[in-house]
């Protein structure tokens, strides 16, 4: 399998601005720029590499407790993941994944213990050079 994302920047740094497609068609042309990165307090349209970092481990994560859960006879109802991505100093430095999930007939050991292997083992999570941590809770 490969993916392709295409990146388009013109301008400099602090002033340029840039365009992102991805190959399926999720999105096209969407904006980022070092305000979208850096200073995007007041909601302007458009995303930076942290937030799509984010994005990807978490819905990546996700997808692994999913085939995880199944694999020990557990079905989730629903799995809610929110990636928070700190970035300190030129350098992603760690990923909280605050997960609430909901699953029928499973204890909270069981949970905890599959969603720390699911953790471990995403593809996402293996391609980072970060600290990832997970808080995971059943509801």
């Amino acid at each position: 399998m490969k993916r392709k994302i295409i990146a388009i920047w013109k301008g400099d740094g602090a002033d340029g601005n840039g365009f992102l497609t991805a190959q399926s068609g999720a999105f096209n042309n969407m904006p980022y720029s070092f305000k979208t990165r850096f200073e995007n307090d007041n909601g302007e349209l458009g995303t930076n590499p942290e937030e799509l970092i984010a994005g990807a481990l978490a819905g990546c994560f996700n997808m692994k407790l999913s085939f995880v859960l199944n694999e020990s006879n557990y079905s989730p109802d629903e799995l809610n993941t929110e990636a928070v991505l700190t970035f300190e100093d030129g350098k992603i430095i760690s990923v909280d994944l605050n997960l609430n999930a909901k699953i029928s007939d499973i204890n909270d050991e069981k949970f905890n213990e599959l969603a720390q292997e699911a953790k471990d083992n995403c593809p996402i999570s293996g391609a980072l050079n970060c600290q990832i941590n997970l808080n995971s809770s059943l509801v």
